[in-house]
């Protein structure tokens, strides 16, 4: 079944000194399941990776190494978001309206949400969205 992929996740897969139970799951999970991810998330995957070479914690090669196998990934970019749902959400769980998009995505396609975000996370059970890697999901 598909499921919502959140940036921090592509984040921990990216850093090879970044471990978590839940971002070794999903990774498993896209192996069989198609990821759907809210338009900005190209943008952020590659913000975090060029923040990350500048901290010296990645190379341009590395970088460029990821995004190839990220790009062999099933990885749905979906363009549609509804703005009110978005915007409410944002404003009811007072998250950043980037946020509430992959909460949004998730909600509209009855999906699980893969994400390392705490307050990511407690919106998305705040309003019935399963979390990948809770015994509910």
């Amino acid at each position: 079944m598909p499921f919502v992929l959140d940036a921090s996740i592509v984040a921990c897969w990216a850093l090879d000194d970044e471990d978590d139970r839940v971002a070794d799951l999903t990774f498993e999970r896209i192996r069989t399941d198609e990821a759907r991810v809210p338009a900005l998330w190209w943008f952020e995957v590659r913000n975090i990776l060029v923040v990350n070479e500048r901290r010296n914690r990645l190379t341009e090669t590395a970088t460029a190494a990821f995004l190839r196998e990220l790009a062999q990934m099933r990885v749905l970019v979906d363009r549609s978001p509804d703005e009110t749902d978005v915007l409410t959400l944002a404003r009811r769980h007072r998250l950043s309206v980037y946020d509430a998009s992959y909460l949004e995505l998730a909600h509209r396609h009855g999906v699980s949400l893969a994400t390392l975000d705490k307050q990511l996370g407690a919106a998305a059970l705040a309003t019935g969205v399963n979390l990948l890697g809770s015994e509910s999901s």
